[in-house]
């Protein structure tokens, strides 16, 4: 027979349920930021027994989360969106050109460093995961947001076909390709790679008003 006090002291079915889901929700979190960090250090796409191992649960843990690989690189690309979009807040908006262009270079060119090896993956994977093109063109599309606001000054005294034309220039010179190149191919450092954004954007953007 069971006693009232030990009904009394039986934990709520709903609270069980509910610390159940937070501690798969820290799991799946915990193996998103193994991938990662696996990802940074190694330049490419870690396995499943990697990802495992580094986050310290069993393969197993991993597809009961995510469907395949290409379903953990998805979160790990939503993942390093959000951090990215919380790390890169716009600094110097109302400051004077050269303030605007410098602290805009900056923001930029640390997440271009930080973020490659998962730009990486994002476009090998992009034929396999149909939700990463998605993901790509958002990240594109952000830079050129971030460009429209931080420039705001200078585009809004161009004609529409003129300031759209040049955002897409930005655009382009500022793009994680761009960085790489400089980064990888020249072998230039983080300053004097942060140097050339800077001039070849104070070249192209016209007079401040």
């Amino acid at each position: 027979m069971v006693h009232d006090s030990a009904l009394t002291n039986r934990p709520p079915r709903n609270r069980r349920f509910d610390g159940r889901r937070l501690r798969s929700e820290r799991t799946r979190q915990l193996i998103i930021e193994a991938f990662l960090e696996l990802l940074t250090l190694h330049g490419r796409t870690p396995t499943a027994s990697q990802t495992a191992e580094r986050a310290g649960y069993s393969v197993r843990s991993i597809f009961e989360r995510f469907s395949d690989l290409g379903a953990l690189s998805l979160a790990a690309a939503d993942h390093a969106i959000a951090v990215g979009q919380s790390e890169a807040t716009a600094r110097g908006i109302d400051g004077d050109r050269s303030t605007r262009i410098r602290s805009h270079v900056e923001t930029r060119a640390l997440a271009c460093e930080k973020w490659l090896p998962l730009w990486h993956t994002m476009l090998d994977t992009k034929d396999e995961v149909a939700e990463l093109k998605t993901r790509i063109i958002q990240v594109r599309l952000a830079n050129l947001e971030r460009l429209k606001l931080m420039y705001k000054p200078e585009l809004s005294a161009l004609p529409e076909a003129a300031r759209e034309q040049l955002s897409f220039a930005l655009g382009a010179l500022t793009s994680i390709e761009s960085w790489e190149q400089m980064r990888d191919v020249y072998g230039l450092t983080m300053e004097a790679a942060q140097g050339v954004w800077r001039a070849a954007i104070d070249r192209l953007l016209p007079p401040t008003p």
